[in-house]
């Protein structure tokens, strides 16, 4: 069967076709935890970066601990808030089956790259390939976010609470 037909005959069929097939996901994102979004059923995990777990801690650097998770949920909520709607390239399929990709608001700005410059992610190396280095040193260097205290890497941390040896 030629492309075309196969094409006709999905679209005639109601047949889901690949994400990645269709162009960018683009409408109103809700925020899951602090680098996965949903848009329109779709759950999209933030390619190249990693951010802390909604149950995970962080010290802040006065002595004390926060809920570094969940404050770099509620803050990328926040910063989404500010242009909507929210596009989302698509990169790729997880090993769970969710679209990764990389994500913009309306007026610009990559979501990927703000959420390791404001120091709510770290750069992902495995996945960015160094995409996200430079912001990851701006935000260190500041001292924004999680970088102003003590933290475990989220995938250090995942590991640690399943039992498992980290695949970071």
């Amino acid at each position: 069967m030629k492309p075309s037909h196969f094409l006709f005959v999905a679209v005639s069929l109601g047949i889901a076709l690949p994400a990645h097939s269709a162009g960018p996901i683009i409408g109103r994102a809700t925020v899951i935890d602090g680098d996965t979004l949903e848009i329109k059923g779709e759950r999209i995990r933030l390619h190249g970066v990693d951010a802390p777990e909604s149950w995970q801690t962080c010290e802040d650097g006065d002595g004390g601990t926060y809920r570094c998770g969940k404050e770099a949920a509620f803050a990328l909520d926040q910063f989404l808030a500010e242009s909507r709607p929210t596009r989302c390239e698509f990169v790729e399929r997880d090993r769970y089956k969710r679209f990764v990709g990389v994500c913009f608001r309306a007026d610009g700005p990559e979501v990927n790259r703000w959420l390791v410059r404001s120091g709510n992610a770290v750069n992902w190396e495995k996945y960015s390939k160094g995409a996200y280095v430079g912001a990851e040193q701006l935000a260190r260097a500041r001292g924004a976010g999680i970088w102003r205290g003590k933290f475990q890497l989220p995938c250090q941390a995942r590991a640690e609470r399943a039992g498992q040896e980290p695949a970071c």
